[in-house]
């Protein structure tokens, strides 16, 4: 990852508001996130870009999380014809079936529980893996699991915004 200005940060800053936003939500569906980081542009370098992210993703409320979870298919379903939910969720392509129907099940409940989608960041991470943070974060509380949320987000919101600035 580059910290200096490359050619896709130099698009993405050169880019109408429209067309920039619209990337912005491909990365964060939060309206909220996308909006704060639309303020700033341009952006000297990636790094200032990544951290502008961590400081508009500490701010979000609570509506403003749900928002950008909503954005989020369930781990073990990405949405059908998306290649960004498959390529993250690459770690349940190879997955036994009972994982996978163990993954569905503790989804169910999770989302029961907590009253959204589970939310992990799944880039590089097996289904085992995947499994066993489902497990362990279905015993936490709602504040507990908003944090999580927040700083998984975050992790993601990074990787995607990297694609952006190391874009051609």
């Amino acid at each position: 990852m580059t910290s200096g200005s490359t050619p896709g940060l130099t698009r993405f800053n050169a880019s109408d508001e429209s067309a920039a936003q619209a990337e912005l939500h491909e990365v964060c569906a939060s309206s909220a996130w996308g909006s704060k980081i639309l303020a700033q542009r341009p952006f000297a370098s990636a790094e200032t870009l990544f951290t502008a992210s961590d400081a508009a993703m500490a701010e979000l409320t609570a509506d403003d999380l749900a928002e950008a979870m909503a954005g989020h298919p369930p781990i073990g379903r990405p949405k059908p014809g998306d290649p960004t939910s498959s390529r993250e969720q690459r770690g349940m392509a190879g997955a036994s079936e009972e994982l996978k129907k163990e993954m569905l099940e503790l989804n169910l409940a999770y989302q029961d529980r907590f009253g959204h989608v589970f939310l992990i960041c799944a880039t590089g991470a097996t289904g085992e893996q995947m499994l066993d943070a489902l497990r362990t974060r279905l015993g936490h509380t709602a504040e507990q699991e908003r944090e999580i949320v927040r700083t998984e987000l975050g992790k993601i919101n990074r990787i995607r915004l990297t694609r952006i600035v190391e874009a051609p």
